[in-house]
């Protein structure tokens, strides 16, 4: 791990207790003891936006690269995309398929006509839903390399003013047979979740799962917007949302029942109606 490291988590998600946060950066903890461990540090390594991870000779091509990765199964529904890019501040990016046999991708990796060839091999990708203003580096190259339609909220119409579609006000709207986009301004004022089939949510960095306090968060310390608007947006949707999985931009993972998951929403709602806005500092945030 060299001193390009930006301290994002993803490395830390991907390859846990072999990569790990030492002053201020992820590291190396210890080499791989199998072939399980070694495929997560491979799958940190070409995941990594500031390619910092990689091997001595900095050949990193000869690392078997993983992605997509399936993340509920081999024959799952979400894929992660990988290849994060600087663009997004190495933002996590998804492909969701859905029953017909088409893909839709949410936020983007680093563009690459290669890594698009790669993704559709999944089947034909028909959208490009984008979450908020941050990630929506490589939106429209995706969906032209794709043929697909690209999705923005208009809060963050300036970030993609070229979309194909755009999401307005306040209320969800469903976009695709199962699938609902629902607007939740605050981390940015065009911020999205979309929810898929009632069991996967993708949040972009509306919200997360925190290793840290070991709950549902918000990144209150890199709120762009409005973290008063923040915690109105999760009290006016918390209710509305069940879900199994949570997928968010930054921040980690988690699957949980979904019951379990609203409770944890509903909570967060009532805790983020107590923070108040302040500068950012990405330095405090607690992944």
């Amino acid at each position: 791990m060299d001193d390009r490291c930006t301290n994002c988590d993803v490395a830390r998600q991907l390859a846990p207790g072999l990569i790990g946060e030492v002053g201020g950066r992820s590291a190396v903890l210890r080499e791989p003891r199998d072939r399980g461990e070694a495929e997560r540090l491979h799958a940190a390594a070409h995941a990594c936006h500031t390619r910092s991870l990689h091997p001595p000779d900095d050949r990193l091509e000869e690392v078997p690269d993983p992605f997509p990765m399936a993340l509920d199964g081999p024959d799952g529904a979400v894929y992660l995309c990988g290849h994060n890019s600087r663009q997004t501040a190495g933002a996590n990016s998804y492909l969701l398929r859905r029953p017909g046999g088409t893909v839709m991708m949410v936020d983007t990796p680093r563009w690459s006509p290669s890594l698009a060839a790669r993704y559709e091999k999944l089947g034909p990708v028909t959208d490009v839903l984008l979450t908020h203003r941050d990630h929506a580096a490589h939106g429209r190259q995706y969906a032209d390399g794709f043929g697909a339609r690209l999705w923005i909220h208009e809060g963050d119409l300036d970030a993609a003013p070229d979309a194909d579609r755009v999401l307005r006000g306040t209320e969800p709207v469903e976009i695709a047979d199962g699938v609902v986009a629902h607007p939740l301004p605050g981390h940015t004022e065009g911020s999205v979740l979309y929810l898929a089939d009632d069991r996967h949510c993708f949040t972009g960095d509306s919200f997360h799962w925190s290793r840290t306090t070991g709950d549902v968060e918000v990144f209150d310390t890199v709120t762009w917007h409005s973290v008063e608007e923040l915690a109105a947006s999760l009290e006016r949707t918390a209710g509305r949302l069940r879900f199994e999985w949570l997928l968010p931009g930054h921040g980690d993972r988690r699957r949980l029942p979904p019951g379990e998951m609203t409770a944890r929403l509903r909570r967060l709602a009532v805790r983020t109606r107590e923070l108040r806005q302040r500068p950012v500092d990405f330095r405090a945030i607690r992944w």
